[in-house]
C-alpha cells in the first residue's frame, strides 16, 4: 500500500452547480480516507457531498458565470486559509480550463501538472478536438460546423440520419434550458432548428455522423499523465448502463481491459503530451471494429474510482503521489470489477456483487448517501411534473412538425425535439 504525503492538502475545485456529482464525493473519499486533508471549493453546501466525514472544509466558489480571474481569485482566497501549498484538482470542464489559462499565477501556491499552455481547452472543445484527431490519425466520427440553420439541414442530409449534434463547449450551456450536451436529431428540421439557439447555448454547434454500435460499444478510458508522461491509476472501461439508456452518463461501468484501446489512448497522450488527469470517451464501430474518439476532458472522470487497483491507487491519489514527488506503485489492475451509480440504476445496485463499488453508499461514510435520497426523491417528483407539463408541448410540438413537414422553408425558430446521446 502507497503512502501519500498527508503533510500536503488537496484542493478539489469544481464549478459545476450539479448538487448530485458523485465524482466530488469519490474524490473526498479517495483522499480523505488516505489521511489527506481535503477541502472543496463547489457549491455543495446543501449537497451530499458536503456530509462527508472525509471532508475537511468546504469552500464556497465563484459565483456563476465565473471567468479564470474569478476562479484565480477564489482559489487564491482557499490557498490563504488553507495556509501551506496544496495539490489542486479540477473536477469539471470548466474548473481545468480556468486553472489553465491562471496556472502561473497559482504556482506559488498550488502543486499543478504542467500541460501546454491552452491543451486543455484545445481538448475539451469538440470542434478542435476533431481537428486534433484529423492531425494525428485518430479515428473521429466526420464533424460538420455550420454556419446556418440552412446549413445544418444540408449537414443532415449529408450525413445521414441520425446524426449527433454537440455544443463545442458543453460547460457554457445555461441551466434549466432545456440544451444538452449531445443529442440525436433525426432531420433535417430538427438540425436547423437547434442551429437556431446558437446564441443561447454559448457556443458552435457540431454535426457528426452517427457511428453504429451493438450492447459494447461505450467505452471509457482514465487515468492520470504523470510529470514524467507515464500514465498511472486507471485503465479501460466499459460502459453497461448508462442514462438515457446505451449513451450519457456511466451508470453501471465495468473495468474491462482492451489492450489495443489501452495502446491507443497512450499513442494519444504521448503525442499530446498531456499532463494531468484524462477521462476519454470512445465508441466503438460495430461495422468495423474502430474505436472513434468521441470526447477527451481534462479531468478525472465521474467514475474514476473503477479503477482503484489492489495498491488502492486512483487518479487522484496518482495525481497527488506525482505532484508531491512521491512514486506511484506499479499497476496492480482488477478488471471485472464494477461500479454503480445507486441513484440512476437502483436495481443493478440491489444485485451487485460484493466486489462492486457504489457511488454513494459506503458504511464507512453513510451521511452523503442519506442525506442523497432524500434529495433525490425531491428531485424526481420535480422533474415528474415538469416532464408532465413538457409531455403536453411534446405531443403539440410533434403535431406542428408534421403538418409543416410538406413545406420547403425551414422554420429556424421551431424547437427542437431533443433525445439525449451523452451528459459528457
Amino acid at each position: 500500500m502507497h503512502s501519500l504525503d498527508t503533510r500536503v492538502p488537496a484542493v478539489l475545485l469544481r464549478l459545476d452547480r450539479n448538487p448530485f456529482h458523485h465524482g466530488t464525493l469519490g474524490a473526498v473519499r479517495s483522499l480523505g480516507r488516505a489521511e489527506v486533508e481535503v477541502h472543496l471549493v463547489a457549491d455543495d453546501a446543501h449537497g451530499p457531498v458536503g456530509r462527508s466525514r472525509h471532508l475537511h472544509r468546504l469552500h464556497a466558489p465563484p459565483a456563476a458565470p465565473a471567468t479564470p480571474e474569478d476562479v484565480r481569485a477564489a482559489l487564491l482566497r482557499v490557498a490563504a486559509r488553507v495556509g501551506r501549498p496544496a495539490v489542486l484538482i479540477p473536477l469539471d470542464d470548466a474548473g481545468a480550463l480556468a486553472v489553465d489559462a491562471v496556472a502561473d499565477a497559482l504556482a506559488d501556491r498550488y502543486l499543478l501538472p504542467l500541460p501546454t499552455t491552452g491543451l486543455p481547452a484545445r481538448l475539451a472543445d469538440k470542434g478542435s478536438l476533431a481537428g486534433l484527431c484529423a492531425r494525428l490519425g485518430v479515428a473521429h466520427p466526420p464533424t460538420v460546423t455550420p454556419s446556418s440553420p440552412r446549413a445544418a439541414a444540408d449537414a443532415v442530409r449529408d450525413l445521414g440520419s441520425p446524426a449527433v449534434a454537440k455544443w463545442s463547449r458543453p460547460w457554457l450551456l445555461p441551466r434549466e434550458r432545456g440544451l444538452r450536451s449531445a443529442v440525436l436529431v433525426r432531420s433535417p428540421r430538427e438540425a436547423a432548428a437547434l442551429h437556431a439557439r446558437t446564441a443561447e447555448a454559448g457556443s458552435r454547434l457540431l454535426l457528426q455522423a452517427y457511428v453504429p454500435g451493438g450492447r459494447d460499444a461505450d467505452w471509457f478510458v482514465h487515468g492520470y499523465a504523470g510529470r514524467d508522461g507515464t500514465v498511472h491509476g486507471g485503465g479501460t472501461g466499459r460502459k453497461r448502463r448508462a442514462r438515457p439508456r446505451r449513451a450519457g452518463l456511466t451508470t453501471v461501468g465495468e473495468w474491462t481491459h482492451d489492450e489495443g484501446l489501452w495502446t491507443l489512448a497512450r499513442r494519444l497522450l504521448a503525442a499530446l503530451r498531456h499532463r494531468g488527469a484524462f477521462d476519454l470517451d470512445f465508441r466503438r464501430d460495430s461495422r468495423t471494429g474502430t474505436y472513434h474518439l468521441l470526447d477527451f476532458n481534462p479531468r478525472p472522470g465521474a467514475q474514476f474510482r473503477l479503477f482503484a487497483d489492489a495498491t488502492g491507487t486512483d487518479v487522484v491519489r496518482a495525481a497527488h503521489l506525482d505532484l508531491t514527488h512521491r512514486p506511484v506503485p506499479a499497476p496492480a489492475p482488477r478488471p471485472g470489477r464494477v461500479f454503480v451509480v445507486e441513484n440512476h440504476a437502483p436495481l443493478t445496485a440491489l444485485r451487485a456483487r460484493t466486489a462492486a463499488e457504489f457511488a454513494w453508499s459506503d458504511a464507512d461514510d453513510p451521511d452523503p448517501a442519506a442525506y442523497l435520497w432524500r434529495r433525490w426523491r425531491r428531485h424526481v417528483v420535480r422533474r415528474s411534473r415538469t416532464r408532465l407539463a413538457h409531455g403536453a408541448q411534446e405531443i403539440l410540438l410533434t403535431l406542428s412538425t408534421r403538418a409543416r413537414e410538406a413545406s420547403p422553408a425551414l422554420l429556424s425558430g421551431t424547437p427542437a425535439t431533443e433525445r439525449a446521446v451523452t451528459d459528457a
